[in-house]
């Protein structure tokens, strides 16, 4: 369980001073697929970024199990991230110099993880394990950043616009093969998006709007990746 209370987070100083995150608390199950919804400037990505601990908010409580992350030194929140955590971005971060095989190993590595090939393989990439990053498809690229993410073996997988980059078909694959390894291997998914249909896959769903949550409901049928609209 991931409970967050109360978060509040600001940027900027002065009369410049921008509130991006007015006071938000919820509570994330353990496994769950949870999609934050909202559009340009209402605060997710500052939200995924907070409870990741990626960003530390000015005020409030990130609580994962008993272990209230807020309150960890930068050096037991690094290693709180390695040990736990998982990303996925829009943009792919791919080392250009590194094969496929090493990419992900790179994150197979921070884990003590030696079945990485198996991941590659269960994204479909055991036949391109060998190239460099610059000949890749894009989809292929992001699946090497799902394969990387994964091969850590996360207890929570963060998502920011991980298709947004991405023509129709290439995303469909995309979000097919991370439905799947979410069901495979049972951890919690937290997605970030602008896109409506694609939080039809999603159990829970948190509508934001300017810094606060405006909703929040659970599908009582969730889509896959061929069934939604896009």
């Amino acid at each position: 369980m991931i409970a967050v209370s109360d978060i509040t987070k600001s940027y900027g100083t002065g009369g410049s001073r921008n509130q991006v995150l007015k006071g938000i608390s919820l509570q994330i199950a353990d496994k769950d697929f949870t999609v934050i919804l909202g559009a340009s400037g209402s605060g997710k990505s500052t939200f995924l970024n907070v409870i990741s601990g990626l960003e530390r908010p000015d005020s409030g409580s990130v609580v994962y199990g008993t272990s209230d992350i807020t309150k960890l030194s930068d050096g037991e929140l690094t290693q709180f991230r390695k040990d736990n955590i998982g990303f996925i971005f829009q943009q792919y971060y791919l080392l250009p110099n590194m094969t496929v095989e090493k990419n992900v190993r790179m994150g197979a590595d921070l884990a003590g993880n030696r079945e990485y090939r198996e991941i590659i393989t269960a994204v479909g990439l055991e036949d391109k394990s060998k190239k460099y990053p610059s000949e890749l498809s894009g989809g292929e690229q992001q699946r090497v950043s799902v394969a990387r993410a994964l091969a850590k073996k996360p207890k929570v997988l963060f998502l920011d616009e991980p298709t947004g980059a991405l023509d129709e078909q290439t995303g469909r694959q995309v979000l097919d093969y991370i439905c799947k390894l979410h069901k495979e291997y049972g951890f919690t998914i937290v997605m970030v998006t602008h896109n409506q249909n694609i939080a039809e896959m999603a159990n829970t769903v948190v509508k934001m709007n300017s810094g606060k949550i405006s909703e929040v409901f659970t599908n009582e049928k969730q889509k896959t990746a061929y069934e939604i609209g896009w």
